[in-house]
């Protein structure tokens, strides 16, 4: 096999969690929590969770996974990584990878649940589906997303309502 380059060596064994830069893309970055030995697991073994497996506005046909009543509203690789490290779990972000059924949905995010042992790392958290219904979940309580809904009611509630009446005469062929 050829010697490539190594994508961990700025990581060091005592270090929580740091970020790794690919060098194929400059745009891709992984975020990684290390074990307790302080060596880096495989991170294709990991399993993959596309935000698309838990999106409301999708179809079953369309990628979605879960059901709608359980799905939330277009989840972010952002906020599915955020969840991940609230449940203390490793996890990375792979922005520059696409869904295969729509190339337009970019970012997917890998998720260790099991140790090399085969121990669950979260004991709450035991099946992908466990995992993706726990964090379509916690998405619409993410800190991000009740910001934005404080900001778009405090506007809507200063501008007031509108009373603009229009010309609405006959419309001409």
């Amino acid at each position: 096999m050829p010697n490539r380059p190594n994508k961990f060596q700025n990581a060091t064994p005592f270090s929580s969690s740091f970020t790794i830069f690919d060098h194929h893309s400059d745009r891709s970055h992984l975020n990684f929590t290390v074990t307790m030995e302080g060596e880096l697991p495989s991170v294709k073994k990991w399993i993959v969770l596309y935000p698309v497996y838990i999106n409301s506005k999708k179809t079953v046909a369309e990628g979605r996974r879960i059901g709608i009543s359980k799905s939330c509203e277009n989840p972010t690789c952002a906020e599915i990584g955020d969840c991940c490290s609230y449940l203390k779990l490793p996890f990375a972000i792979e922005i520059d990878k696409a869904y295969p059924r729509d190339f337009m949905q970019r970012g997917r995010v890998r998720v260790l649940l099991k140790k090399e042992d085969g121990t669950l790392i979260n004991p709450s958290i035991s099946s992908r589906k466990q995992l993706m219904l726990c964090i379509a979940e916690m998405v619409p309580r993410h800190h991000g997303r009740t910001k934005k809904q404080e900001a778009a009611s405090a506007s809507t509630a200063t501008a007031g309502p509108s009373n603009k009446s229009g010309k609405g005469g006959k419309k001409r062929r």
